[in-house]
């Protein structure tokens, strides 16, 4: 009798400490969105509501951001391990900070393009980039679309704008009441902003960067240099479960919607769910997207953007391409073969 307790307590003994074991070796991870729980979001929250963060050994956290610059800033700060931001706002943070050792590098991309564009009213008389001409345009002054507009600028030949800025929440309203003529903004953001204002789509100009000759990245995921160092396991199963949940996400985003529900539940489903049918149409399975392969970059692409953004956002130094980007941490091409065909 004694023995056989004797064995029973050990097997609870050794249970117990794989299970401490097992539990040790989860990784926590706190994680910044680029923006607020909207549809696009779906693309982290979904991986993280299913388990597969959880399965790969990882314990991650998802908050909202307010802005690429931000992120970027919490990251760099050791705020958070890893992040979601516009890679232009990556790039101005480096080479406007080069005395900073904690710069976050980007290690996936996925918009492939940037969701930037000037939207204006069809009844303004604005048809086309040239129409911009002599305008007066608005946007926040941090927005994306507004500080890469130089470089759009630049391929249509427009010359004499004048910029108003506000917060963002006023962006739409104030091409509603005629205080600006055009916004910059992400494409599935504004679009559908001025529609909850009683706009119909058809009666807005979009212009998107990328029709228009800006061949700009979009958001990627930012890891800091210390989560990298110290522990590269976890970044490189964190890039699997999250394209494990993005594939979920691009074969049902309507059943995806409702993990960006669970986190904020107030949010407009019908309205989110075309938001994230959108980006995904727009920026994630994109034709640049397919022919590069979901989470990949074209290195001349990339050079060339790093050289855009140096002089459109005046930064203090050029920046290298080589120092923003690391797509080693990535999963094999046959696991991020995930994007459907067109």
């Amino acid at each position: 009798m004694k023995k056989r307790n004797f064995l029973t307590r050990t097997v609870f003994a050794l249970a117990a400490l794989a299970t401490h074991s097992a539990f040790a070796q989860t990784t926590p991870i706190k994680f910044q969105l680029d923006w607020r729980f909207e549809g696009p979001s779906a693309l982290f929250l979904t991986p993280a509501a299913k388990g597969y963060f959880k399965d790969a050994k990882l314990d991650v956290t998802i908050d909202a951001g307010n802005g690429s610059g931000g992120t970027v800033t919490r990251v760099a700060s050791g705020a958070y391990d890893m992040g979601l931001a516009d890679l232009a706002a990556l790039m101005e943070f480096h080479a406007n900070n080069p005395e900073v050792p904690n710069k976050p590098i980007a290690v996936m991309m996925v918009y492939n393009d940037t969701p930037a564009s000037v939207m204006a009213l069809k009844k303004s008389g604005i048809k086309t980039p040239a129409d911009l001409s002599g305008k007066k345009l608005g946007a926040p002054v941090f927005d994306a679309g507004r500080k890469a507009f130089p470089i759009f600028s630049k391929a249509n030949a427009i010359t004499g704008v004048q910029w108003t800025a506000m917060d963002p929440p006023l962006r739409e309203t104030m091409l509603v009441r005629g205080d600006v003529d055009a916004i910059t903004g992400f494409t599935f953001t504004s679009l559908l902003n001025l529609e909850a204002r009683g706009v119909k789509a058809e009666d807005v100009v979009v212009m998107p960067y990328p029709n228009f000759g800006v061949k700009l990245y979009g958001n990627a995921i930012i890891v800091s240099p210390k989560l990298l160092k110290e522990n590269p396991a976890a970044v490189k199963a964190f890039l699997q479960a999250f394209t494990k949940g993005t594939k979920d996400v691009l074969a049902n985003p309507a059943a995806a919607i409702a993990d960006v529900k669970a986190r904020d539940g107030i949010i407009n489903v019908e309205l989110e769910t075309r938001r994230l049918k959108l980006a995904i149409d727009t920026v994630v399975n994109s034709p640049n997207a397919r022919a590069e392969g979901f989470g990949q970059i074209n290195g001349p692409r990339m050079a060339l953007m790093a050289s855009q953004v140096s002089d459109a956002f005046n930064t203090k130094s050029r920046i290298n391409a080589d120092t923003i980007w690391n797509g080693s941490f990535l999963p094999s091409k046959a696991e991020l073969a995930i994007l459907p065909k067109k």
